[in-house]
């Protein structure tokens, strides 16, 4: 078994989509990035290949790279899981929180959940995440950014699971 630990942080600005968790939650200001700046997937990415002793998604995504530019963090997180499932590893559970004055991640918890357990090729019961906001304080608090933190746990797959695209 491995532990990961992600985080991430997107200013918010008008006129780009709110990506959280890979789908897209209605708001009036966006996050800004290289790619669609969805802070939780990114947290997802940065814990799964620390679990992994890999490196960061810059080392594998960089931003200085313009064939990323704009790209989707769904794409990111495929790509990520390919590199977790060639080393014959899934993950077993993910705990995540979102900090941010808005949007509320209530209302959309389970689809951002639905869209997480496909992602990661696991059952939703396996996935938790959490909405807080930061009482007002730092970007996220002022309404200047959204942050993500994430956790996950990764265990050895065996080859069946592998095979019939079980969980782990």
């Amino acid at each position: 078994m491995r532990i990961g630990i992600g985080y991430d942080i997107h200013r918010l600005v008008e006129g780009r989509p709110m990506m959280i968790g890979g789908i897209e939650v209605p708001y009036f200001k966006g996050t800004l990035g290289h790619s669609d700046g969805d802070p939780l997937l990114h947290a997802v990415c940065d814990a799964i290949l620390g679990a992994l002793g890999t490196g960061d998604i810059g080392t594998f995504f960089p931003d200085s790279d313009p064939g990323y530019k704009g790209i989707s963090s769904r794409t990111l997180l495929s790509k990520v899981v390919e590199i977790m499932e060639e080393r014959s590893m899934g993950v077993s559970n993910l705990d995540a929180v979102v900090i941010a004055e808005g949007p509320r991640i209530a209302p959309h918890r389970a689809d951002i959940i639905s869209s997480l357990a496909k992602m990661l090729k696991i059952s939703p019961d396996r996935i938790n995440v959490k909405g807080k906001t930061a009482e007002g304080m730092g970007p996220a608090g002022e309404g200047r950014a959204i942050e993500a933190h994430a956790a996950v746990l990764l265990s050895k797959m065996n080859n069946s699971a592998r095979e019939d695209g079980e969980d782990v």
